[in-house]
């Protein structure tokens, strides 16, 4: 199921049912007061974004089921107000990880202060029973395959220092089956993409995020769709989908990125 709606957000989750998401991923007004391509942002102002942010996740908790998680996705204008604000809703025990994507932006033009090249997304749970699939990072350069030789059979492996302390040495691990590095809490997924809507984010980057934090089947909500990436991963990754946008321009690019599902 992917569905696709040209609707507020608080409209649409108040038609919902609670404990009924297992993950919402939203890529957030990011409070810059700024006019972009497709919408206009919130400005930067504390009561403005509690007015907004306030009621929008009290909603977002109660249709998130008790396994679930939520990711809100922004930069360092309002990161701080809004943290506040989920610790009140999900519970300060029931924050995981504050995750830094590194979009690394080539183009340097600051020279008062250190550029500002990542977003911000925080990671809360609704209770402590949550799913999480750890995730890996394909690290093969030049450098990784030479750690790599052939053995006897001509297959190509690496000797890794074994965890098993009941064995001593190493283990060979083949590269077939090599998972690489497990996933930190900073995402080095460039940039770099060909974009039909403004602020668009890669798929690199909400895989990464869809697959940890849910199973096939499960139903993925995004209130704050603009180009519906998410939709898309969905659609790739076999997972339910439902979401929404104010703008036209949005739901028809969503439609024509899931068009034929």
């Amino acid at each position: 199921m992917i569905d696709i709606r040209l609707s507020d957000n608080l409209e649409l989750m108040a038609e919902m049912q609670d404990n009924t998401v297992d993950l919402i991923y939203c890529d957030i007004l990011y409070g810059t007061g700024r006019k972009f391509k497709d919408y206009q942002d919130l400005k930067p102002k504390r009561e403005i974004i509690e007015e907004h942010y306030i009621p929008r996740i009290k909603e977002m908790h109660r249709i998130l089921k008790d396994t679930g998680s939520i990711y809100l996705q922004m930069d360092n204008k309002i990161n701080h107000w809004v943290r506040c604000i989920m610790d009140d809703v999900f519970g300060y025990g029931n924050f995981l990880n504050e995750i830094y994507w590194d979009k690394n932006v080539v183009k340097n033009n600051t020279k008062n202060k250190f550029t500002n090249s990542t977003d911000t997304i925080i990671l809360y749970t609704k209770t402590k029973n949550y799913t999480f699939n750890p995730q890996y990072e394909n690290i093969i350069s030049k450098s990784t395959l030479n750690e790599f030789k052939y053995n006897d059979n001509q297959e190509l492996v690496r000797m890794a220092r074994t965890r098993d302390y009941k064995t001593k040495g190493k283990k060979e691990i083949k590269l077939k089956d090599y998972k690489g590095r497990l996933c930190n809490n900073i995402f080095n997924i460039a940039k770099r993409l060909k974009q039909v809507y403004a602020t668009q984010k890669p798929k690199a980057l909400i895989e990464r995020i869809i697959k940890a934090s849910s199973n096939e089947g499960d139903l993925v909500a995004d209130f704050y769709a603009g180009s519906f990436t998410t939709a898309e991963v969905c659609k790739d990754l076999n997972r339910n989908f439902i979401g929404c946008d104010i703008s036209e321009k949005a739901v028809q690019i969503g439609h024509a990125r899931v068009r034929g599902f």
